[in-house]
């Protein structure tokens, strides 16, 4: 077995999805060995990491609008320290994922045709974040 890790920066440009995934597939193509699996870990608790539609903008707009009226900005929250955007952000973490498991097949992650790797920024404005990525190989 070979563990291979790295870490890779994302500027966000405040709230929405960013992909990554040409990224992630970039460099595991660096990487040798076929099959294997690859995990990608945000370092972060405002924002998220999730595999959603790459082919219609429209509904990365749909999700981002869905979080914007389940966990609203303008909302009454005891936790208010870094500003009106921070507890929102991370109740949309907590709803979502911090990290993902992706099959490696042939060098390539298995993806479905339609599937593409974000961050998911629930921060007003734009950050700078961290993924830790990881592929383990026989």
């Amino acid at each position: 077995m070979k563990l291979v890790t790295t870490t890779i920066d994302v500027r966000t440009p405040g709230p929405g999805l960013v992909s990554i995934t040409a990224q992630i597939t970039r460099w595991i193509s660096t990487q040798a060995g076929g099959d294997g699996q690859l995990t990608l870990f945000i370092r972060h608790t405002s924002a998220s990491l999730v595999i959603q539609e790459n082919a219609d903008p429209d509904v990365l707009k749909d999700l981002e609008d869905f979080m914007r009226k389940l966990a609203p900005w303008a909302a009454r929250y005891r936790h208010n320290t870094e500003g009106p955007d921070d507890m929102p952000a991370h109740i949309r973490a907590a709803l979502t994922q911090t990290s993902i498991t992706i099959p490696v097949i042939g060098g390539r992650p298995a993806l479905g045709t339609w599937q593409g790797i974000y961050v998911w920024e629930h921060r007003a404005d734009p950050q700078q974040r961290q993924v830790v990525v990881q592929r383990l190989t026989a």
